[in-house]
């Protein structure tokens, strides 16, 4: 299972119509780009990477993430053992340990320990009758105890709203071997004010999740101008400007040690398939 160059990372192939996800992900995968990735944010994760896999014939499909949470280990083993059975070993797991928010919501308090329930989620993988191989599995690591573990107990990384920046201290935790592949936002526009109009609260929202700020505040940024998502964290998460802007920044990412780049492109209608911007990115980068 080979991971390089540039993906796609897209809550469309998971939650948008159907029909055109199937379309999408074929044309996705004619366009050359090396893996799609697809979020979990309710429902059936391994029911949404089958479908994906259906669509498609060699392309590999990773989820980003699996919400631990949401699945008993040997449930998951067994999910992953029979989406490989049907649609061939094409399916890569990135497994997560989501906000508190989030999983608390349902169930309060559920949220903790974070990093031993995911030690705790791997070894229930590992023990399952048809085991997750720990080759077909990266984990959502930002913080150093996280990066460790991934490196023991996974492939690699695969971190979410990142930077060049802690790509680098990635590859540096992991070291030569394991895979970083990290997810890059992308806005394709005309100028500042429409990356903004299209960005800025959605960015602004990610960023009042303590994973993700506390991530930034760590690479130097000050906890001020996280929570208002400034102009300077605004340019270092968004890869915003024309294809060559992105070029740029997936070199970036790429020269600070990610075995590949998964794109997000956003655009001012979040709810739209961007086919057009995909197809501009796979002119330039793909």
């Amino acid at each position: 299972m080979e991971i390089s160059g540039v993906g796609v990372w897209s809550q469309e192939l998971r939650y948008g119509d159907p029909g055109e996800a199937a379309e999408a992900a074929a044309e996705l995968e004619q366009l050359g780009f090396g893996a799609l990735w697809i979020p979990d944010m309710g429902g059936d994760t391994f029911e949404a990477a089958g479908k994906v896999l259906a669509a498609t014939r060699r392309v590999v499909v990773a989820t980003g993430v699996l919400n631990l949470w949401n699945y008993e280990p040997a449930q998951a083993a067994a999910a992953y053992a029979q989406v490989v059975a049907t649609h061939g070993d094409r399916l890569l797991l990135g497994i997560g340990v989501s906000h508190a928010i989030a999983v608390d919501r349902a169930d309060a308090g559920r949220y903790r320990r974070p990093l031993s329930a995911m030690a705790a989620f791997l070894d229930g993988v590992d023990a399952a009758p048809a085991p997750i191989p720990t080759d077909r599995r990266v984990l959502a690591a930002l913080g150093p105890r996280m990066l460790e573990l991934a490196a023991k107990r996974a492939r690699g990384v695969h971190p979410y709203l990142v930077t060049p920046a802690h790509t680098r201290i990635a590859r540096e935790a992991v070291g030569d071997g394991p895979l970083v592949v990290p997810e890059q936002t992308v806005v394709l526009c005309a100028d500042r004010d429409e990356a903004h109009a299209v960005a800025g609260g959605w960015l602004r929202g990610y960023l009042s999740l303590p994973n993700y700020a506390n991530s930034l505040i760590r690479l130097g940024f000050e906890p001020d101008e996280v929570a208002s998502a400034s102009d300077r964290v605004f340019d270092a998460m968004i890869a915003w400007g024309d294809e060559e802007a992105v070029r740029r920044r997936v070199a970036e990412h790429h020269a600070a040690g990610a075995d590949q780049v998964t794109l997000q492109v956003l655009t001012a209608d979040q709810n739209a398939f961007p086919r057009a911007q995909w197809r501009r990115l796979a002119a330039a980068l793909a």
